[in-house]
């Protein structure tokens, strides 16, 4: 529980990441959950984040792993029980990622003022220097600290 005075820092997690918690249970994501979970970090999200993890916990290679239904169960739980659903914002211009499928994080990110955007997706992490001076962190979990 967070104190009225308190404000966590806010991140974003892109598919590939938000998997490592929710599926892959990956050491290296576990301090960023557990940040998450005790509310010293808010992970934010747009719907069409959403959309996005719960088809590609379809796709064959996932799919031959993990059983599709119980996967969908297991991240639409992470995103209901862990991160604030925010609108879907317009197109920030400042950043323009290679990928188009991945740039409603960064656009999100920017309008949200996130600390991090968390990734492993290289269209992103190309991002990374542009976006250090508009006070976004871009990186894998490992690269930035939980606590701040």
């Amino acid at each position: 529980m967070t104190s009225p005075l308190f404000q966590p820092t806010c991140c974003v997690l892109d598919t590939q990441v938000l998997l490592d918690w929710a599926l892959f249970d990956d050491p290296r994501m576990r301090p960023w959950a557990e940040a998450i979970q005790r509310g010293s970090v808010r992970w934010v999200y747009c719907a069409d984040m959403q959309v996005e993890a719960l088809r590609v916990v379809h796709y064959p290679a996932l799919a031959k792993r993990f059983d599709p239904q119980a996967s969908a169960v297991k991240v639409a739980d992470c995103f209901a029980r862990w991160g604030q659903c925010c609108t879907t914002p317009p197109a920030q211009g400042c950043l323009v990622c290679a990928d188009p499928d991945d740039q409603m994080f960064l656009d999100l990110a920017l309008a949200q003022h996130a600390a991090n955007l968390l990734s492993r997706d290289r269209a992103v992490l190309q991002l990374a220097r542009l976006a250090s001076p508009l006070g976004l962190h871009i990186g894998p979990p490992e690269s930035a600290s939980a606590t701040g």
